[in-house]
């Protein structure tokens, strides 16, 4: 007699077990997280010395050194184009004698000298950049991506420009 009450207080602790590994319902909970784009930037040297030429020379020309665009949008199938444009570079006052137009200034982009993430890096075909020119392009962009070039520019110097230090400016933007 002792026995079946064994096997049935058995079945019945099976059982209680059974029944609490179900639960008596259940919930879902939707998770969700937002990943903020962040900027679209260009980074390019201060200031740049190019050479120092005897009056006459044809032309003075140098790097000016890693321009960089940083794109941290995070876009997919994403796209930035850098621009270039120059100024007329002028000594003393200014006046025509003492400026060198910047019709005469020329950009060179070069291959990349670095790039990251995903997608394809161009460079510009370059050229007289009295007017906005395509410097570097990157298409087919996904995530975050970078790509650094440096740049020649030459200056065609005319005849009769006197001496002097002259100064201009090469700028950069990104869009």
């Amino acid at each position: 007699m002792r026995r079946p009450l064994l096997v049935l207080a058995t079945a019945a602790g099976l059982g209680l077990a059974a029944v609490t590994a179900s639960p008596a319902s259940a919930v879902d909970t939707t998770v969700t997280f937002t990943i903020t784009a962040g900027e679209l930037a260009i980074t390019a040297p201060a200031s740049v010395n190019l050479a120092s030429v005897a009056t006459g020379a044809a032309s003075v020309s140098g790097e000016i050194g890693p321009i960089t665009v940083t794109d941290e949008r995070g876009t997919l199938d994403g796209a930035w184009t850098a621009t270039v444009t120059g100024t007329d570079f002028t000594t003393g006052g200014a006046t025509p004698s003492e400026t060198i137009g910047n019709i005469n200034l020329t950009y060179a982009p070069g291959d990349a000298t670095g790039t990251t993430g995903t997608g394809t890096f161009t460079p510009g075909a370059g050229g007289i950049i009295n007017v906005p020119r395509t410097a570097f392009t990157g298409t087919a962009l996904t995530g975050n991506n970078s790509a650094t070039w440096n740049p020649t520019i030459t200056l065609t110097l005319p005849a009769t420009a006197v001496a002097g230090t002259y100064t201009g400016t090469v700028t950069h933007s990104v869009a």
